[in-house]
């Protein structure tokens, strides 16, 4: 198994660029499956869990070219709809939580699709009801083995209907447009997730020929349409990295442009990161992080605590709480974060606490960070990644401790950060990829 071993303490300095949307891509790459022309997609991370949903298109019979470093084109003509049957689909399906992605298209194109029980984090209870109760207004019959852990679905005669989402998930607004935009008539879909990635797919579909209105909003009009076509898309910057790396130039006190982030498709981030004294400063296109030696966190106008929470789009990503919380450590003032979504995000600060962080855990979902000011300087520790963002959260709080961490399971960190410790050092990270034996810890 391999780890990160890092000796921190040190600023960096220099320009870093974010890689393409992981959330973009699982959702863009999986809407191929939705005509047998050409679609080319670029800005595409080579990360782990889209190599992953690539290499299961490919076994599903989509014919893949890699045309650049990261542009692919993809044609879905012939889909071997018998590989939903054998063990190596169920295996590759179950390592994915992306891979729920699939049965939207499946289901608008073909009638019919099959499932593992995906994987993906382990970070609390990710329901799938959003995707199909959906699914179940479009007229899919689901059939779910639990013995198996595998779902079919027979989806011959959907229609366009009403559809009320039980919450506003990305992935499930994500299938079951998907499978509206090629079933007969016309569907509403309220309460549907606006983020800037499904606005993403949204415009791609319509450049298909899809009939898509209301896009940004949380009531999406979907017309069906008998076909869809060929079409060229790039995808945005991932606001995840680019929030990570506004945490890491301000945990580290460095000096770092962020370049091309497309900065009115960020939200209210930028504002978080500000709200807890972070200084930013847009040129052109791309963000300023200047270095700081202090950084002070608001207060709410009555002079209480600072809350930080996450909500659905444009409300703060739940993705960059673990970041958000890393960074308050060193702050100067207290911060309350509130990790609404998922129950298990927080429980990786007990690693933060033994490199000297002062956070009182208050239940699963949330905890009090009491900033050191930079008074204390965090120690370097052996630690284990439980999750992609908990992982890139200590990944930044041993950049900025003194003395040497190693951090396991960096695999998680590699399903969602491209070459992180190349692009760390090309700006003077003094990070490494080893092999060693996990020691209890």
């Amino acid at each position: 198994m391999h780890a990160f071993e890092i000796y921190g303490g040190k600023p960096l300095n220099g320009e870093i660029i974010p890689q393409g949307a992981k959330n973009e891509a699982l959702q863009v790459i999986s809407a191929v499956l939705l005509t047998q022309e050409r679609v080319t997609i670029s800005n595409i991370p080579d990360i782990k869990d889209v190599n992953k949903l690539i290499d299961l298109l490919k076994d599903l019979g989509v014919h893949v070219e890699r045309v650049s470093k990261d542009t692919y084109s993809f044609e879905a003509k012939e889909i071997n709809t018998d590989y939903f049957l054998s063990e190596s689909f169920k295996t590759q399906g179950g390592q994915l939580r992306g891979s729920i992605m699939i049965v939207g298209p499946l289901l608008g194109r073909f009638g019919q699709a099959s499932i593992p029980k995906p994987g993906g984090d382990k970070i609390g209870r990710r329901r799938l009801d959003t995707h199909f109760l959906g699914l179940e207004k479009l007229g899919a019959k689901f059939n779910y083995d639990p013995e198996n852990s595998f779902f079919s679905v027979d989806a011959s005669n959907l229609k366009g209907t009403y559809i009320l989402l039980t919450e506003a998930s990305v992935t499930g607004t994500a299938n079951v447009l998907m499978a509206a935009v090629l079933a007969k008539g016309t569907t509403t879909i309220y309460n549907a997730a606006c983020e800037p990635y499904l606005q993403q797919l949204c415009k791609m579909l319509n450049r298909m020929g899809a009939d898509i209105s209301g896009i940004g909003s949380n009531l999406l009009t979907v017309k069906g349409v008998e076909t869809l076509y060929g079409t060229e898309h790039r995808l945005l910057p991932d606001m995840i990295e680019i929030g990570s790396f506004v945490g890491l130039a301000a945990m580290t006190g460095s000096e770092i442009t962020i370049k091309d982030v497309h900065f009115k498709e960020l939200g209210i981030i930028p504002d978080v990161f500000t709200s807890m004294g972070i200084k930013l400063e847009l040129r052109g296109d791309d963000l300023f992080v200047p270095a700081q030696n202090h950084y002070e966190v608001s207060t709410f106008i009555d002079g209480s605590i600072l809350t930080i929470a996450d909500a659905p789009w444009p409300g703060f990503t739940p993705d960059l709480l673990s970041i958000v919380l890393v960074v308050a450590i060193q702050a100067k003032g207290n911060v309350l974060i509130h990790q609404k979504m998922f129950e298990s995000r927080l429980f990786f600060v007990d690693k933060l606490i033994d490199m000297g962080a002062q956070i009182i855990l208050c239940d699963p979902h949330r905890a009090t960070v009491i900033g050191l000011d930079k008074q204390v300087q965090l120690k370097g520790i052996e630690m284990t990644s439980p999750d992609i963002r908990a992982g890139v959260s200590l990944l930044i709080a041993a950049l900025s401790a003194s003395g040497r961490s190693v951090i396991h399971n960096i695999e998680q960190i590699e399903r969602g950060y491209q070459n992180i410790d190349e692009r760390l050092r090309a700006i003077g990270a003094d990070i490494r990829r080893v092999s060693i034996a996990p020691s209890a810890h």
